[in-house]
């Protein structure tokens, strides 16, 4: 079972409705000692506003690293650590205060504070060179006005430490359930969170064999939330020579590259976090639960939460639960719901930054023998031609005879996990004889074509995921390719193919000319829009009207279609889709596509709405909360969602009354990289690296991003310098 969220701490001053701010005072001795670490780093910002980082030491590094990353976009630096330290409330207000109450319970500060005690020497200088990186900033930018954070604590890291969006796992558990459980008759609005985010992540590795050059190539398309990540480049005189996306506040490279290998990561539906139904007994006023037949006292914990309420910080306090298979999040049945879980770990963070400095296949599989990896699985391909995957890697051992998406009995150490699984023992796979993989949050029983690893070989739980329409776009593409250059890469992982409306639209069209008759209003209504779907070829593309009308229609469908990530024993979208098109009635098809051509027609006069008038890109400013306006200028988007098997992801939504949908999620940063005697890569980011509206790099990406267009990575000093706009020491 599985799921995802976050939280920090500080001082604020709340007045009236505003928050006001103070930059932190910094000691003379410690201004002194920040100067010296800046002048031991290089920032060169090349002619796209990428910050290519040159320390003497990892340590330095990272300094310089969090130091341009502030530069570029501090208030998503702030807010991705107000998330992870369960303050939101403190900003946004009650409505998040059950988040937050999840988060302070998934997280637990107390861990993350011993645990940089405890951190071996490389890791704290790494810590505290984070810590460093960002104080400095704001003691430089007087100017830059935090919302909270006016000093960041070199433990921060170590409450956040994988990178990934999906970095919080609850198995199958809501939060409106934490909210019934421990807000009991409370009347609070809360925010429910997204259980079932319907983008994901491709990642292919095309072995020498498939190549035209003979190298290994590397395929990096993650989805996410626009600008969550930037592209940045760091070194050092240790070893470290990583290029790739980092995600803001963090001090490794998330997905990229160094010039031995790289790593692609696509969020996995592996089994990591499980339920229990504990047994609770209350004596003498007392809380107890049942284990192996003996009455174990309840833990408790208080937990206090500051929400903003007219301008005030109002504390609320709760009583928290837990036993020892976790933490009490919900009641169901009258049985109290224990999680037990894996959400921070130091291991985790030490195998994200090692794994950047991998010399090779050997260094990265010692990475991954960590096991600390929750919530990801990986595409690998290396400079002596290795490619690889493993699905998933933080991996409990556990009874194969239970289906560990039900509910665990947590009376008996018989649920108990028993270890980890070696990564040896989970599904994986190494250059396979057809030379290619790919994973696009898609079933790792089809990651090779026929060539994939069998499930019969496997425990259920390690991969439930099922197939979707990515993965049968990638492997229908990737089964036919041949002499594979950057471009050619490109291309296919451009391919807008629409699958799932291979099966949707036949059954539309087989309705409506089976049940409308000529004679039926309705078939003179719908007649054209029909035709332009029955002569489609399904291709999402800007003139597309075929693609308007099918992608409307297929959301009004039932949401069965929309189901991707799933659980041991349930059907996967595709076997969905199969059978919502063999036995769909007609008043489960054609209604609904009477109901869009309206639409089209109130909002714009007509239904023949290409795909790019009504899909858009746009970036007016810099803010976290995206806000769309229909008068404001804006790019027309040929991709389509990943939904329905769009490659180049593209999720848009119409909003606050916009007429046209607009994108806020997606291909972000996407990589193409060749290794061979020297690395050769191209790259793109949605609109740009600064979330700054008055830089041009705010939005200087944003044609290139509409065509598809990559930009050449610029990876080896040389060639950084020349094309050089800036080169500076921190704090200049």
């Amino acid at each position: 079972m599985q799921k995802c969220r976050a939280i920090i701490k500080l001082q604020i001053l709340f007045i009236g409705f505003s928050t006001i701010c103070f930059a932190q005072k910094i000691h003379n001795k410690e201004i002194i000692r920040l100067q010296k670490l800046a002048q031991q780093v290089t920032i060169v910002r090349d002619n796209w506003g990428i910050a290519h980082v040159y320390g003497k030491t990892d340590a330095d590094a990272v300094f310089g690293m969090l130091y341009a990353q502030c530069e570029d976009d501090f208030k998503r630096v702030e807010m991705n650590y107000i998330e992870k330290l369960g303050r939101l409330a403190e900003i946004k207000g009650k409505s998040y205060l059950y988040n937050d109450l999840e988060t302070r319970l998934l997280i637990d500060f107390g861990e993350a504070k011993t645990d940089y005690k405890n951190a071996a020497p490389w890791l704290k200088k790494l810590l505290n060179s984070y810590a460093d990186g960002i104080n400095y900033f704001l003691y430089k930018h007087p100017e830059v006005k935090p919302l909270m954070l006016t000093h960041f604590e070199p433990w921060f890291p170590l409450l956040w430490t994988d990178g990934s969006i999906g970095a919080i796992s609850t198995a199958d558990l809501s939060n409106s359930e934490l909210k019934s459980f421990y807000g009991g008759i409370d009347k609070f609005a809360y925010f429910e969170k997204v259980k079932d985010m319907q983008t994901g992540s491709n990642g292919f590795a095309i072995a020498p064999s498939k190549t035209a050059s003979g190298n290994a190539i590397l395929y990096i398309n993650p989805h996410t939330s626009f600008y969550f990540r930037p592209e940045i480049q760091v070194n050092s005189e240790e070893g470290l020579n990583a290029y790739g996306a980092v995600t803001w506040g963090q001090f490794f490279i998330y997905q990229g590259f160094n010039e031995n290998c790289g790593w692609m990561h696509t969020s996995s539906n592996v089994d990591v976090a499980d339920i229990y139904a504990e047994k609770i007994i209350t004596k003498n006023k007392k809380i107890f639960y049942e284990y192996d037949s003996k009455l174990l006292r309840i833990r408790e914990k208080k937990i206090t939460i500051n929400y903003l309420e007219n301008g005030k910080l109002i504390p609320k306090t709760f009583t928290t639960y837990f036993t020892n298979n976790g933490l009490i999040m919900a009641i169901r049945e009258g049985k109290w719901i224990s999680l037990k879980s894996n959400n921070r770990s130091m291991k985790s963070l030490e195998q994200s930054w090692i794994r950047t400095k991998s010399k090779n296949f050997d260094d990265y599989k010692k990475a991954l023998e960590l096991k600390a990896n929750t919530s990801n699985n990986t595409v690998y391909a290396d400079n002596k031609g290795n490619i690889a995957y493993w699905h998933g890697n933080f991996i409990p051992i556990r009874d194969k005879n239970l289906n560990w998406a039900k509910v665990m009995d947590g009376t008996t150490s018989a649920t108990q996990w028993k270890g980890l699984h070696n990564p040896s023992e989970t599904v994986h796979i190494f250059n396979p004889t057809n030379g290619w993989l790919q994973n696009c949050n898609s079933t790792p029983y089809s990651v090779a074509g026929i060539n994939s690893p069998k499930e019969a070989n496997y425990i259920p739980y390690m991969a439930p995921d099922g197939e979707n329409y990515r993965g049968i776009n990638a492997v229908r593409i990737l089964s036919k390719g041949k002499d594979y250059t950057l471009d050619k890469i490109i291309t296919d992982g451009y391919d807008t193919k629409l699958s799932i409306f291979e099966v949707l639209i036949p059954a539309l069209i087989t309705s409506f000319e089976k049940n409308i008759l000529p004679e039926n209003p309705l078939y003179k209504e719908l007649i054209e829009p029909i035709t332009v779907l029955k002569n489609w070829d399904y291709y999402a593309s800007e003139s597309s009207v075929a693609t308007t009308l099918a992608n409307e229609w297929a959301y009004k469908l039932d949401p069965i279609l929309q189901k991707v990530y799933i659980d041991e024993g349930e059907k996967d979208q595709v076997e969905n889709t199969i059978q919502f098109a063999k036995t769909a009635t007609q008043e489960q098809l054609i209604p609904q596509l009477q109901t869009i051509v309206n639409e089209l027609k109130t909002k714009f006069g007509s239904w023949q709405i290409p795909w790019g008038e009504l899909n858009r890109f746009q970036r007016t400013n810099g803010d976290i909360d995206l806000v769309f306006n229909d008068t404001a200028e804006s790019l027309p988007i040929g991709n389509g969602t990943a939904l329905w098997g769009c490659l180049p992801a593209y999720k848009s939504e119409y909003q606050n009354g916009t007429k046209k949908r607009y994108g806020y999620h997606g291909n972000s940063f996407v990589c193409a990289v060749e290794f061979g005697a020297k690395i050769k890569a191209k790259s793109l980011l949605a609109g740009g690296n600064s979330g700054n509206p008055k830089s041009k790099h705010f939005k200087d990406q944003s044609i290139l991003y509409q065509k598809g267009q990559f930009k050449d990575v610029l990876f080896y000093k040389e060639d950084v310098e020349k094309n050089a706009e800036q080169t500076y020491h921190p704090g200049e």
